[in-house]
């Protein structure tokens, strides 16, 4: 037992791969185990008579998926989403990020992080039900707060969808660009102050290059979120739809064709992480 202890202390590399070893196994079979298990659903065909699935190998559900028009336009609508969240996302976490790291007092920050993170706290469905009421056409708060000035409310698309999303999504955002300033050194920004740069020059040749790997992170989350949701699409989108709902409409209909569906955001987002990691984004995160 003692020599298993000297060992481990001589080799700390040794000692933390024993101690991630059990995690990442178990973290390999549920991740990975189901990625494999939504392939090899996704190969199989159903019985359209008795709506049981025939496990045989076939690719019609990728043929139909990807030469059907109508799930072409479901995937671009859900980019188009995953993107506009996104972007939204990183354009008010930014400012409230530094706000938040440079601005406030450091007695405050602690307050401000808690206040940030309460609204996870809060149940999922609370929130979006929330947004509905004040999205309804007729008698929401929207409604009511711009029907003097002559407007209406944009009611259930969308729009609300983006908008709730952008909601759930928004502290995922914010605490990767936070945590990257907060490293922001204060000497970076007298500099650039002194060298005469204005506070757009320093924002976008100091502030944006460093805080970047944290933008790129932020947005792993909230894309990756956006992509995969469908209860909020369902509750707010109207009859709007994304990827996730077809997959939810499909599942007890024709899982295969499911399984296929729901490979296009894993697809997507293999990509997406594959650029990023290419382009070097993460490098000093």
């Amino acid at each position: 037992m003692s020599s298993v202890k000297e060992l481990l202390n001589r080799k700390p590399a040794l000692r933390a791969a024993s101690l991630l070893s059990l995690p990442l196994l178990w973290l390999g079979v549920i991740y990975i185990g189901s990625l494999f298990a939504l392939f090899i659903t996704s190969i199989w065909k159903i019985d359209t008579f008795t709506s049981k699935i025939i496990r045989e190998f076939t690719l019609e559900n990728f043929i139909d998926v990807f030469t059907d028009r109508a799930y072409f336009n479901v995937t671009i609508r859900t980019l188009f989403v995953a993107i506009c969240v996104t972007v939204i996302c990183a354009v008010i976490a930014i400012p409230m990020a530094f706000f938040i790291a440079r601005i406030a007092r450091e007695k405050s920050r602690p307050v401000l992080i808690a206040l940030l993170i309460t609204p996870l706290w809060a149940s999922y469905l609370v929130k979006i039900y929330a947004w509905r009421t004040m999205f309804y056409p007729e008698s929401g708060f929207i409604n009511w707060l711009i029907s003097p000035l002559g407007g209406s409310s944009p009611g259930f698309g969308i729009f609300a969808v983006i908008i709730g999303l952008t909601y759930l999504w928004l502290p995922y955002m914010i605490l990767p660009i936070y945590a990257g300033m907060e490293k922001l050194p204060p000497s970076l920004l007298d500099a650039s102050s002194d060298l005469g740069a204005k506070s757009g020059r320093t924002f976008f040749s100091v502030i944006l290059p460093i805080t970047w790997p944290a933008i790129i992170a932020g947005s792993i989350f909230t894309f990756s979120l956006s992509m995969g949701d469908y209860i909020t699409v369902q509750i707010l989108g109207g009859t709007f739809q994304m990827l996730g709902n077809v997959v939810y409409q499909n599942f007890s209909l024709n899982l295969p064709f499911a399984a296929a569906v729901a490979l296009i955001p894993v697809i997507i987002m293999m990509i997406y992480l594959s650029s990023i990691r290419k382009s070097g984004a993460l490098d000093n995160l």
